[in-house]
């Protein structure tokens, strides 16, 4: 008599091998696109952050800044490093978006913010000023010629 023996045999295992991979290329694509719309989502709020930023930091000091690293942290605020936003954003990128600040010395400014990979950090660029609307585009850079956020 021959006993029965313990254990999976090889067609089992290529069976629940195969199934796993069936599950994970569903399941990659979905992770892949919840991370673009979790940085997305995150770059619009920076993008509020930094706009309120602004408008403080005009109240403060009757200006605006010059460069992200005047809102920048630090021990003393000053017009320099108004201590307004955290460490990372100050440098200009978060959460898979750059963020590029012009203007400050006419009264005016602009923010753009655009992915640092396309299509794989994000797949939006955005655009906001002292208007303090936050315009986006999806297959260029934003300008303020571009539609508002949620329309």
């Amino acid at each position: 008599m021959r006993r029965k023996q313990k254990g999976f045999s090889l067609i089992e295992l290529l069976i629940v091998v195969a199934i796993i991979l069936i599950l994970a290329a569903i399941a990659i694509p979905n992770l892949l696109r919840s991370k673009i719309a979790a940085n997305q989502a995150s770059a619009v709020a920076s993008l509020r952050t930094l706009n309120t930023s602004a408008y403080l930091f005009n109240t403060n000091y009757a200006m605006y800044p010059t460069a992200l690293s005047s809102l920048a942290p630090s021990g003393t605020p000053s017009s320099t490093a108004a201590d307004l936003i955290d460490s990372v954003l100050a440098t200009g990128t978060k959460s898979g978006y750059s963020y590029v600040w012009s203007g400050g010395t006419n009264g005016t400014y602009s923010i753009t913010a655009q992915p640092v990979t396309l299509n794989t950090t994000g797949t939006i660029y955005y655009y906001t000023d002292q208007t303090l609307v936050i315009r986006s585009n999806p297959s260029a850079a934003a300008t303020s010629g571009d539609l508002p956020i949620g329309n």
